[in-house]
């Protein structure tokens, strides 16, 4: 198992063998984040009971937690790819960690919109300067910055370390994320979901959020690949694989 995960590791560095492997990829993580988020919603607008609390107001958190996980593990993503490029000079590790960026900034944003709009209904008001929400909005400033800053510098491979070690620097701000609500005082309640413990909500609610969490990352997985495959194609644009796959087509 070592062996082949060793093997397969070091042909994805390969552009070629990337772009080949991941497009018989493509239609799996589609048809899973389908089927994954149609049975999530279904199960969670439409069979999920009330909440004797927040009414359904609740329901909003089958979009903004699974985004709000998404937004968190998509950084960290961004910065291992940014550790493998800057200590074994592997180039298809920047460009994952290219692909992931808008990605993972596009979910801080759905996270922190999801999150003004349940806010109101339950704690009154659409934002706070509470510690959860303060350091989320600092990582959708930090995706910002590693966009901005790929865009800034030239040549590509200066752009690319500026950006990994931005990218790995502003990895601390995670664990601030998600002990805020046990560090400090705020309005943001604890998880409800924790690998350790039972889910906090009965079974007719966990399963659609479950659901919701899976096909987010489902898409996760088709939309950097297909990212990735766009990069791959620019980046190697004059070598002899990619004109004969575009003579072909």
């Amino acid at each position: 198992m070592w062996n082949w995960l060793k093997t397969l590791y070091h042909r994805l560095g390969s552009p070629k063998w990337f772009y080949q492997i991941t497009g018989k990829w493509l239609p799996w993580f589609v048809a899973a984040s389908l089927v994954l988020l149609t049975t999530g919603l279904v199960m969670g607008l439409a069979y999920a009971p009330m909440d004797y609390q927040q009414g359904n107001s609740f329901r909003i958190m089958y979009i903004h937690v699974p985004a709000a996980f998404l937004a968190q593990s998509v950084y960290m993503m961004m910065a291992a790819a940014g550790v493998v490029m800057l200590v074994w000079k592997i180039k298809m590790a920047d460009v994952v960690a290219q692909a992931l960026a808008p990605v993972g900034a596009a979910m801080t944003f759905i996270s922190l919109v999801t999150g003004a709009i349940w806010g109101m209904p339950t704690w009154g008001t659409w934002w706070m300067w509470d510690a959860r929400l303060t350091s989320m909005l600092i990582l959708f400033f930090l995706y910002l910055g590693v966009i901005a800053l790929r865009e800034a510098l030239s040549p590509q491979e200066v752009a690319a370390k500026a950006c990994a070690l931005l990218a790995i620097v502003g990895v601390i701000n995670i664990p601030i994320i998600k002990y805020s609500v046990d560090w400090w005082y705020t309005l943001h309640q604890p998880a409800s979901i924790k690998l350790t413990e039972k889910p906090a909500m009965p079974a007719s609610m966990y399963l659609p959020l479950l659901f919701m969490v899976l096909g987010f990352y489902a898409l996760l997985g088709w939309s950097v690949l297909l990212r990735a495959r766009a990069e791959v194609l620019r980046r190697e644009a004059k070598s002899g694989w990619v004109r004969e796959l575009l003579k072909d087509k």
